[in-house]
């Protein structure tokens, strides 16, 4: 769930090249799925329940317009993690576009409230991680996220991403100010730091 209740301040994030990737395991109940026909409902189920939209609806209209247009990839780089006979978790292995760079990118983490704290938000990390390796080489990979995501930033540094000062396409970074907000909240993301 996003934590509203801080400022937002835009986090970009980097995971370097070279770093070892164990792999993803999941609790007993689950699994993982690819994206298949009808997915999207699902995926605008995850998104608008964790706060990234403000309902299914909307969430659903934006998948449609921005990620249907393109459905071999999708097919490719949606991941679901499904329990109990539904996808309850979401990651997308994609890339945006730095200037003239092709920059592997993970977009859209998110797990249905009453399957967080069970490890699948890091499971989906470095299976997102893992089946970018596998499209896109072993590369530099980014993520946009907020101070607002404080959870999943605990789990994107656990598993080798930092903050970076840099820029990522096109979007903006707060790196001082969303580093403020988050050493106040959550001091043990930098632990030595």
């Amino acid at each position: 769930m996003l934590d509203k209740s801080l400022p937002y301040y835009h986090v970009i994030m980097r995971r370097p090249a070279g770093l070892p990737t164990p792999a993803p395991t999941l609790p007993a109940g689950y699994v993982f799925s690819p994206y298949e026909s009808g997915s999207d409902t699902a995926w605008a189920s995850i998104e608008a329940a964790v706060g990234e939209f403000d309902s299914p609806g909307v969430a659903n209209r934006y998948f449609r317009d921005r990620y249907l247009l393109h459905l071999p990839e999708v097919r490719r780089r949606v991941l679901f993690v499904r329990g109990g006979g539904a996808e309850v978790g979401t990651v997308t292995a994609s890339w945006d576009f730095t200037g003239p760079r092709r920059d592997a990118a993970l977009h859209w983490l998110g797990v249905m409230p009453g399957h967080q704290g069970r490890g699948l938000g890091t499971a989906l990390v470095l299976r997102g991680v893992r089946q970018l390796q596998a499209l896109e080489g072993d590369r530099d990979i980014y993520l946009h996220t907020q101070t607002w995501s404080h959870t999943a930033i605990g789990i994107y540094l656990a598993v080798g991403f930092e903050m970076v000062r840099d820029p990522f396409a096109g979007s903006p970074n707060d790196f001082d100010r969303a580093a403020a907000v988050l050493r106040e909240v959550r001091p043990d993301l930098f632990g030595n730091r």
